[in-house]
């Protein structure tokens, strides 16, 4: 299963973890971005931006850790409008928070995790 990773720079960290660990059980990361430095050309902005959009076209899954950044939220944008499976992950209770959600969030076709990032690998691993 090829899957895709949306969440801000400051969950990097985060983000490499969970792509370690799907990677160990045989998934294919489509686009790692936590390998690039922060763009500092509207080139590099470009660039970067055509191979997330590449690379949410080529997953099967495409995984939104909260707390995400705004192009993280255009990530679920359009694997929400390719129909590609959606699973948003948040360690607290971000994805009910009215100072924090979005409607787009409730959709029935997001499914939702929240918990320890361990909650989100065995939810993922077990479909």
């Amino acid at each position: 299963m090829k899957f895709y990773l949306a969440s801000g720079f400051s969950n990097a960290p985060l983000v490499r973890y969970v792509s370690e660990q799907l990677k160990r059980k045989g998934y294919i990361h489509t686009y790692d971005w936590t390998q690039n430095d922060r763009a500092s050309t509207v080139e590099d902005l470009q660039h970067i931006g055509q191979c997330e959009k590449d690379a949410i076209i080529e997953s099967d899954l495409v995984v939104l850790l909260l707390p995400g950044g705004k192009g993280s939220h255009v990530e679920l944008g359009i694997a929400l409008g390719l129909q590609k499976r959606v699973i948003l992950y948040s360690p607290g209770d971000e994805i009910d928070d009215f100072a924090t959600t979005t409607t787009f969030y409730h959709l029935p076709e997001v499914e939702k995790c929240s918990g320890d990032i361990k909650d989100l690998l065995g939810y993922i691993l077990s479909v």
